[in-house]
This record gives structure tokens, sequence and C-alpha cells, in this order.
């Protein structure tokens, strides 16, 4: 492990000087060095992957492979999304605070299992802790739960913003961030994003800088600091796995009620953060410590924000697909990939 400490060492100690680029309708395209990158560092990432993708620093495209103007469905990593559509409501006065309780916008949940999922709120929701159709209270247990997710995305869209997801999405991120490719929010269902890899790189940037696009701040920077610092408590429970009520027709985002075990300590507001489980296994070994990851298909459609690299990466169909056996284990392909990340900015002159 000692190869390990010394990656993240490296890679969170960069200094980067370079002045900050936006793109415009088009992207500004660069040599990898031209952004102090490595091409073969990266061809290598690419060979791992597979599908397609692309690497942006500095704001410049670097690096890009397969067919970039493709719109796909990025399965669970529309997750941190709708995390960010949540807090532009509370920036709007339309929500109190993340804490506020979904049932003032579905009044059903308050006599739901005899009252249990009265105190569900937005942030359970968010964190996966919410308890929804399963016999623990809201905060009680962790439960990747794409039945609760879809309950989130409904309730958000249709209750609160009164707005169809993907005109929310369009209205407030993609047309400032001017978006080049087809968008929707409602295929294969509601509440599934599907996007250009180069475009949802677009919104990793916003997150990398906390909001701000240019000289616009399209989200608060506060909004982002609340998602990157909240993670759930690495001794949070697990579900039962108990059944309890849902509403009447409720559906799924796409999943069951416990997808993956992965999640206390290292989720916050559906983002990955590169922390440490209740076993001190670190999320992605060899990746910088400020790592920030939307993941989705065990991370066969992903996105990598950076801080410490000024760094985003973008994938969708790759043959990545061991996000759940990566924590601590730096032999996975996702861990690979990280690797080869790091080392395409440490191998060549800042």
């Amino acid at each position: 492990m000692k190869a390990v400490a010394t990656w993240l060492c490296l890679s969170v100690t960069l200094v980067h000087s370079a002045a900050q680029t936006w793109p415009g309708t088009q992207w500004e395209a660069c040599a990898p060095e031209a952004v102090g990158l490595s091409t073969e560092k990266l061809t290598a990432l690419r060979d791992i992957v597979g599908g397609r993708g692309c690497v942006v620093r500095h704001g410049k495209m670097a690096f890009a492979w397969g067919e970039q103007s493709k719109s796909y469905d990025v399965a669970s990593a529309v997750k941190p999304v709708i995390s960010t559509l949540l807090l532009l409501a509370v920036q709007d006065g339309k929500l109190a605070s993340t804490d506020a309780l979904v049932a003032d916008f579905e009044p059903r949940l308050k006599s739901l299992n005899n009252g249990k999922d009265a105190a569900m709120t937005w942030r359970h929701l968010a964190s996966q802790t919410s308890g929804y159709g399963l016999s623990e209270k809201p905060g009680a247990a962790y439960s990747y739960n794409d039945f609760a997710l879809a309950l989130y995305y409904d309730t958000l869209t249709e209750k609160v913003f009164q707005q169809p997801g993907v005109e929310v999405f369009r209205q407030r991120l993609a047309e400032p961030m001017q978006f080049q490719d087809a968008i929707s929010f409602d295929k294969p269902r509601p509440g599934r994003l599907a996007l250009s890899v180069r475009d949802f790189a677009r919104f990793g940037l916003l997150a990398l800088h906390k909001g701000k696009w240019g000289d616009q701040q399209l989200v608060p920077g506060g909004a982002f600091e609340t998602m990157f610092s909240s993670p759930i408590p690495a001794s949070t429970p697990l579900t039962r796995k108990e059944d309890a009520d849902m509403l009447p027709g409720q559906r799924s985002l796409g999943g069951t009620k416990s997808i993956t075990p992965n999640g206390p300590g290292v989720y916050s507001f559906n983002w990955w953060l590169n922390r440490t489980d209740k076993e001190g296994r670190r999320a992605l070994p060899y990746a910088p410590l400020d790592t920030i990851l939307a993941s989705g298909h065990g991370a066969k459609r992903m996105l990598w924000v950076i801080p410490s690299l000024d760094l985003v990466v973008s994938w969708n169909d790759s043959v990545v697909d061991d996000h759940d056996k990566s924590p601590g284990n730096p032999v996975t392909k996702l861990n690979r990939a990280a690797r080869l990340i790091v080392e395409a900015v440490a191998d060549t002159k800042k």
C-alpha cells in the first residue's frame, strides 16, 4: 500500500497555475501535453475503459474516444443531478432546507405504515436512508433504493418544481452551459437522464467549480459544499431488507430496494466520495482524496470530478463494472483506471 499512499500524496499536492477556460457551443480542444497530461497514459486509460469518454483539464477538451455526440442513459450517475436540482429548489425558496419533510408535498406519507414515513426528509432520500418501502424508520439504516429514488424524483419535479424534470434541467443547467447534444430525462423511464459524455463533462466542470459557470453562479457554491461534505456516517447500519408498504402504484427508477451495501462513510447527496468505510477501506485507493464520482451500472457510466487535479473525466458504455469491489482493492478495473488518471498528470511537467 506504500505505492497507493505515494500516489495519493502526490496527487493532492499539485498546484495549477493555468487560466480557466469555459466551453462555448463547442469545447476548446488541445493536445493532452498542452494541459500537462500524458497521451500515453490516457491512451492506456481508453483501452481499459472502452466505450466512449473524454478528459477535460483546465476547462479544455484534452482527450476523447468513441462517439462524442451520442446521447445515452447514464443510469444511476443521474442521482447527483437530481440532488443538484434539490439544492436549486432550496435556493429558490420552494423548500426551507434539505431537512424539510417530504410529506409536506406528498401527504400520503403521513399515514403510510402507521406514520413511519411521515418523518422522511429530502436529506434522507438523497442519502439513501429514507427507509421507504422497508421496515426501518427514516434515518435508521442505509439502503441503495431505486423505489425511493423514483419517489424523490417524482415528488421533486411534479410537486415542488411543478415542471417536468427535463425542463428544470434544461432551463437551469443545460441551456446556460450550452449543451451540444440531445438530452432527455425520461428514457427509458422518468428520472433517467440521457446525454452525451461531452455534455456530462460540462456538468462535471460545473461541479468542480462549485456551481460557477464563467461569470454566472448557476448553483450556489454552498450547495456543492453541502453535497460534497455530508457523507453518511460509516457506522450507519445496512437495511434488514424487511419489506414495508409503499404508495399505491410506486415505480422504481430502475433497480431494487437494496442494490449495493456500499455507501456508509462514502456516500453524500448521491455522490460517491473517496473516503473510508467502517472497515477503514479507502473507496478508491489510487485516486486523490478529493475525488468525487457519479456512478451508474457499477461504473459503466461515470463522471469523475477531481478538484486537486483540475480534472473531469466522463465515460459511458464502458467495460468497467466493479465499483462495488473497489474499496480497498487496488487491482479492480476501476482502480486501475484511477491510477492511470493520476499518472496521466503526475508523469508530465505541469
